[in-house]
């Protein structure tokens, strides 16, 4: 009998190891990312003080605007690019990039590429 893999399960324990190698810290927090069929959400995390310090997604008040559909690509760009301004308002520069189990390719590529293109270095 085969038995049916669990992809949530999977992704928590592929975030869980990646958690256990990277942490932020005020001069380098941690870009973190969030995709659902729907929407997309990026937070610059302080793990040291435990403390969320700018975040970025396609339910904002004043990105919704601007987003057609938050499940495609260039929300995810636009996501990036509003997170790396955030990021440079605050005086951050570099950061950890924390892919929370997703694989590198599409929305989370094209969200970290446009973080890059905006001025963040990681």
């Amino acid at each position: 009998m085969f038995k049916k893999v669990d992809r949530k399960a999977s992704r928590q324990k592929k975030q869980m190891s990646i958690r256990n190698k990277i942490s932020g810290t005020p001069e380098r927090p941690r870009l973190s990312v969030y995709r659902s069929n729907t929407n997309i959400f990026a937070q610059l995390i302080d793990d040291v003080n435990g403390v969320t310090l700018a975040s970025a997604s396609t339910i904002d008040k004043t990105l919704k605007a601007n987003i057609v559909n938050g499940g495609n690509m260039e929300a995810a760009k636009l996501i990036g690019k509003t997170i790396a301004e955030r990021a440079k308002a605050k005086g951050i520069d570099t950061i950890v990039f924390d892919r929370s189990g997703y694989k590198y390719t599409g929305r989370i590529a094209a969200l970290a590429e446009a973080a890059r293109e905006a001025g963040l270095s990681f």
